[in-house]
Parts: structure tokens; sequence; C-alpha cells
């Protein structure tokens, strides 16, 4: 058997991820970001374990062994989210769209809320994927570039797309072809996560703001706009700026980003680089304008409505967070009627209406409406096709090109 070298974790990617534990998208909730309860972050002695001991030999992408499917016998789910990332009922207690898979199924959920960040649910299930071992879970739920890993190395299964109908149907354009997964053999996304440009109207004397170039160049924004501390955010809608594509850039493009946002740090314009704790700011007025985060911006618009966003003409990056089947879970089947009842449009939008992310389930908005017509109409839950198009990817990275980013853009923010 072919062997393959550990991967490892390098100091630049140990950093970022350090970042985003503490105040970036890992320190996020999933569904209300302005509170930051039951986020766990991942001790620096963790972070060093995971990268001194490497992952061990792996099967090449595609290669996972098919594990013994016990779904026929056996009528459970093992499934774990993040933290509020489903619907709950009135109660406060039940599962709506989960009890009533249940009702018609008569497959049992086990759901546990114990993603808290990529890194340290990384931590908890690699040693058994590693080992060819059974996680106890038949699906999770991951980040882009984790998502990509764990099918890189081999430790996801391939989807039957004859258990999947109405996710092969309903799947949105923009999520249906990522480079990390093409034609999503492996993954389904859960939701969509946009970076977007917001602003306090009232802090730029009712001006719009909608561009880098805006942020970056207008004098009257100076001193009082940040950009994120997540590299793929701000380099990449920075990117898009610069007339370059995020899904294909270069070294050199990648460079030039660098460069541009060099000269706002320079000149003062950019007042600092900030995980979602730039909320309070904008609240405030104190920032003026930002690279945001879409959920974030949903949430604060609900008691200041001087907060708005705007789309660039450039186009918008959009990671998203995406359901996958472990190597040698035990329900495959079952999994992947309970990844295919969250793309029939009823339940979507029963879901999209609970958490406010962008849904990923095409023709939604006729559901949505009849809970809540104003979601049904906001772009940062169903963007629009207009919008939709304007969507891009940060590409996949090496793991040599992530070390080399990740200390450029660290060296840039101060980190």
């Amino acid at each position: 058997m072919e062997q393959y070298e550990p991967e490892r974790l390098s100091a630049p990617q140990l950093a970022a991820m350090r970042r985003s534990l503490t105040n970036g998208r890992g320190a996020l909730t999933r569904r209300s970001l302005l509170r930051a309860s039951g986020t766990a972050a991942l001790t620096l002695g963790g972070l060093g374990a995971l990268s001194a001991c490497g992952i061990p030999p792996a099967a090449r992408e595609g290669d996972a062994a098919a594990s013994d499917d016990h779904s026929a016998a056996e009528k459970q789910i093992n499934f774990s989210n993040w933290t509020e990332y489903m619907d709950v009922g009135e109660d406060e207690k039940s599962r709506p769209t989960l009890d009533a898979f249940t009702k018609r199924t008569g497959i049992k959920v086990k759901y546990t809320e114990d993603i808290n960040d990529n890194v340290e649910f990384f931590g908890k299930i690699k040693p058994q994927l590693a080992a060819g071992q059974d996680t106890g879970r038949d699906i999770v739920i991951v980040t882009d570039w984790l998502a990509a890993r764990i099918i890189r190395l081999g430790w996801a299964q391939k989807l039957d797309h004859a258990n999947l109908p109405h996710a092969f149907a309903n799947l949105s354009a923009q999520f249906r072809r990522p480079d990390w997964d093409p034609g999503r053999a492996y993954s389904y996304p859960w939701t969509g996560i946009p970076t977007v440009i917001a602003y306090n109207e009232k802090a730029t004397g009712g001006r719009k703001v909608d561009s880098v170039t805006q942020l970056l160049d207008d004098p009257e924004l100076k001193g009082k706009v940040s950009f994120l501390s997540e590299m793929r955010d701000s380099v990449g809608m920075t990117l898009l700026d610069m007339g370059k594509d995020p899904g294909t850039f270069t070294d050199a493009d990648f460079d030039a980003a660098i460069g541009r946002m060099q000269k706002g740090v320079d000149t003062k314009q950019i007042r600092r680089f900030t995980g979602n704790d730039y909320t309070a700011d904008l609240s405030k007025g104190d920032i003026a304008a930002c690279v945001a985060w879409a959920g974030d911006i949903i949430q604060l618009q609900a008691d200041n409505p001087a907060i708005k966003f705007s789309i660039p003409s450039a186009g918008y990056i959009t990671s998203s967070d995406n359901m996958l089947i472990p190597a040698h879970a035990r329900h495959k089947t079952n999994a992947e009627k309970l990844m295919d009842y969250y793309y029939e449009l009823p339940v979507a939008a029963q879901l999209a209406a609970y958490i406010n992310y962008v849904c990923p389930v095409d023709g939604v908005a006729g559901e949505l409406a009849k809970i809540d017509e104003s979601m049904a109409s906001n772009t940062l839950i169903l963007p629009d096709k207009a919008m939709a198009a304007k969507s891009r990817a940060f590409r996949s990275l090496s793991s040599d090109e992530e070390t080399a980013y990740e200390e450029k853009f660290a060296k840039l923010i101060g980190a």
C-alpha cells in the first residue's frame, strides 16, 4: 500500500486557527452571533498536540473503504452539529424538523451539539478516522476547508445520489461545484456564509459604501474602516475588487492584494483587523464601514436600523458549512435520507427561518414567505439571482500555500 506523508499544521496555520477560535469565525455561535454563548476555545496545548502528532498515512481521495451499512437493521442516525444550528420548538426542547423526520421514517436521530470549532472537532474525530474506526457519528457538519481536508484524506464516504433526489434537484447553483468536491460527490451544504460590506449610515453621513476601493481610498472613511482577521475573507474581497478571481488567483495576485491592504494600514485608512468583535464598534459608529459577515448584519439590523449592507459590483466571498458522512459510519443510507430531507422545500424553509443563514436550497422562497415574508425577501438569507451570480469561493490551498499565505497575512495584520 502506498504511503503518504503526514499532513502537519505549520506555525502560521496554527496562528490563524488561534485567531479564528478567539474572535473569528470559529468563535461564532451559529445563530446569534451577538450572544457568544456556548463557544469553547481550543487550548494552545491542544493545538500543539494536533500539530505535533500530524495526520497518519491515509488513503487517497475517494478511496475510503465502504463500511458495513446497518441502516436497515438499526433505524437510527448519530448527528453532530454546531450550537444553535437547528430549529427548536416553543418549549425550547423539541426539534420540530427532526421530530417530523422520525415520525415519517421511523429513524431516530441522536442529535448532539458537540461542534464548537472546526479544529477542536477535528481533534476529536481524527484518531478514529486515522485508525479506520467508526467515529460514532453518521453526519457531521464542518466548514469548507475542513471538509476539503477530510475528503482529501479519504475519510468521507462517497454519497449515493439515488438516495438524495431532493438535494440533487434543489441545490442552489452557487453551491454546486466547489473545487474541493466537484459535483458534490461527498458533501452537501447545510448553510452558506457570505462576506459582505457593512456600514453605519449615520457614521457615513447617509452615504452608501459598496466597494473595497471605497473602504481603502475614501478619505472621509479614514480611521473608521475595519477588515476581518480571517485571511480568506479579507484577501478574497480585495482580490475581487482588483478584478482577480479568488478561485484561480496566483501567488503574484495574492501578494498584490496584501500590498493593497498594506497601503491602507500604512496610511491609517484601516483602523484594525477584527473577528466578529467589530459589531459593537459598527453599531456605535466608531467603525463607519467594514468587511463583515452577513450573519452579524442580520442580527445588528434587528436593533439598529442605521446598519446597512452592500454587495460590491465586483462580487463577494461565500463559504459554507457542509454535511459529510465519515468513513466507517454505521448508518450511511439513513444519513443520506436525512440529508435529502433537509432539501425538501418546506423543511428547508423551516430551518432557514430559525437559523437565519443563507439557505442553499433553490426554490424555497414561497415556503419561507408562509413563515415570515420579511425573511423571504432578505437577500442575506435567500440571495436573489443577481446576488447569487456575484458569489465567489476562495480556492482550496495546498498546505505549503496556506503556510505562506497565512504568514504574509499575519504580518499585515500584526498578529
